[in-house]
């Protein structure tokens, strides 16, 4: 079987020790910019960093050295593993009633190019991933205004039969207070019915910039943040554990963009219930901001950086190549990030907005991925346990439950 060693926790069985972190003298003479100076004494130290602390990384004209002091807090944590997951994107509709000007990808009722999936067809479309070994579901879609609550826990439970062992991560906080809503249902026992149903865990979409006055531009339909924020502590407290995302690159200042970690980080330090955050570039294509430029690289790069600096009681910074590039992703595991996110299969949401990267990658051409930025690939299950494959690479073990001989037929 490869690899060895089910169960233990990726980080200690790939840290390299020969790869030592940089020493502090080398790291202080490195940066250019003396406002960096008092930050990294504060890293070296483990110290907390400020709001203030904050806004100086995003304003910096010391762009490496925010990375270098990002890489070093990252290879601190991980050493030089670079961690990355195979699982399958499910999306059963894009129909929603939300006019969010942020997205390019839902559709009204009656307009071109809306879908919804009856059940036992998303259970067909979950296991056309299968070919790669899929160790999670990513559960999303759209506020679709009149599918039925039972839809939720009967497609949850069927995905539950169909595969086990597979971790599902289904229902961002947005679509948990809808599907309440819908079901005229505490949000509580909402959370608690979809757990026994199969939700295992739930995506960080929906976050976007947490300030109302950016909410109230591009996504004005949508839960407020501090309603986000109260829906994922109330996943945490009840064993849910949830991602956290920010979408960077539209109309939001570097003040919000600093409001919005340190928001996450008190929250996580009431719950650590965040499995790991992921910076989402905004995409203008195809939506009412389509003036508005792309992200740059260094934007990126400097995002990925400042989530290493400051949200400091979360393990995992990830960098989302579908959005920044199959080219630049392997720079983020030098700014900070340790985790690449997964094979996708297939993303449609980003690629609506005009990105142009793959729909999805293999399990190796992930790890190619990950080596040519000189890191150790490491195949990571929902708990950031070693996944385990048999020599022909079926799953064996994952998400602390063994597989059954040979995978389910699409």
């Amino acid at each position: 079987m490869i690899p060895s060693g089910a169960g233990a926790p990726a980080e200690s069985d790939e840290m390299d020790e020969t790869r030592a972190p940089e020493t502090p003298g080398r790291l202080l003479a490195r940066l250019s910019d003396p406002a960096l100076r008092p930050i990294a004494e504060k890293v070296l130290a483990r110290e907390r960093l400020s709001f203030e602390d904050g806004l100086v990384l995003f304003r910096s004209p010391d762009f490496l050295g925010v990375g270098a002091l990002a890489n070093r807090e990252r290879e601190r944590r991980h050493g030089n593993t670079g961690y990355y997951n195979v699982n399958r994107y499910l999306n059963p509709t894009n129909l929603c009633w939300v006019d969010c000007g942020l997205c390019a990808w839902a559709r009204k009722p009656g307009v071109a190019g809306g879908y919804t999936m009856a059940i036992e067809e998303a259970v067909r479309e979950a296991a056309a991933g299968w070919h790669d070994g899929i160790t999670e579901l990513h559960v999303v879609g759209g506020l679709h205004p009149s599918l039925p609550y039972d839809y939720y826990t009967s497609l949850l439970r069927t995905l539950r039969a169909r595969f086990p062992g597979v971790h599902i991560k289904a229902w961002t906080m947005v679509e948990l207070d809808w599907i309440a809503r819908v079901g005229k249902k505490d949000l509580l026992e909402t959370i608690l019915e979809l757990k026994d149903a199969g939700m295992d865990s739930c995506p960080g979409g929906g976050a976007e910039i947490f300030a109302k006055r950016v909410r109230d531009v591009i996504c004005t339909n949508k839960i407020d943040g501090e309603r986000w924020l109260e829906i994922a502590r109330l996943c945490h407290v009840n064993g849910v554990k949830t991602n956290v995302t920010m979408l960077y690159g539209s109309i939001e200042t570097d003040e919000e963009r600093v409001d919005h970690f340190l928001r996450i980080r008190e929250l996580q330090d009431e719950t650590q219930g965040f499995l790991g955050f992921i910076p989402l570039a905004f995409h203008p294509d195809g939506t009412p901001f389509a003036h508005l430029p792309a992200t740059s690289g260094t934007l990126d790069l400097r995002v990925i950086a400042a989530a290493r600096l400051l949200l400091d009681n979360l393990d995992h910074v990830k960098a989302y190549w579908v959005q920044i590039g199959e080219k630049f992703a392997p720079v983020a595991l030098h700014f900070g990030a340790d985790d690449l996110v997964g094979t996708v299969t297939e993303e449609t949401i980003t690629h609506a907005a005009g990105a142009t990267t793959e729909a999805g990658l293999t399990r190796l051409e992930m790890e190619r991925l990950i080596r040519s930025s000189g890191r150790d690939p490491v195949e990571r299950d929902a708990f950031y346990e070693r996944v385990v494959r048999d020599a022909e690479g079926r799953v064996v073990r994952a998400n602390r439950h063994d597989f059954a001989p040979g995978a389910p037929e699409s």
